[in-house]
C-alpha cells in the first residue's frame, strides 16, 4: 500500500462535519476552486457524489477528472481519502 498523505491521515481522523472541500487529499486551491464553482464547495457534498456512483473507483476517477481536471495521482489520492473515511465512519 502506498504511503498517505499528513493531510489525508487528518481527514480520516475524524467525522467529516463541514470541512471545506480543500480538506480532501488530492484537491488543492485550484481543483478546490473548480469544485466550488460547480457547486462541491464541502467536502460532504463530494462523498455524495463518491457515495452516489456507489464507492467505484473508476467512475469516481473520471467524474473528477471531468469536474475539475485532476490529474491521475490527485484521482487516486481523492478516491483513496473518500474510500478510508468511509470505511470508518459509515
Amino acid at each position: 500500500m502506498s504511503s498517505t498523505s499528513q493531510k489525508h491521515t487528518e481527514f480520516v481522523a475524524e467525522p467529516m462535519g463541514e470541512k471545506p472541500v480543500m480538506a480532501l487529499a488530492g484537491i488543492g486551491e485550484v481543483l478546490g476552486k473548480r469544485l466550488e464553482d460547480k457547486g462541491f464547495d464541502k467536502a460532504y457534498v463530494v462523498l455524495g457524489q463518491f457515495l452516489v456512483l456507489r464507492k467505484d473507483e473508476e467512475l469516481f476517477r473520471e467524474w473528477l477528472k471531468d469536474a475539475c481536471g485532476a490529474n491521475v495521482k490527485q484521482q487516486g489520492d481523492c478516491y483513496g481519502c473518500l474510500r478510508e473515511w468511509c470505511d470508518s465512519f459509515l
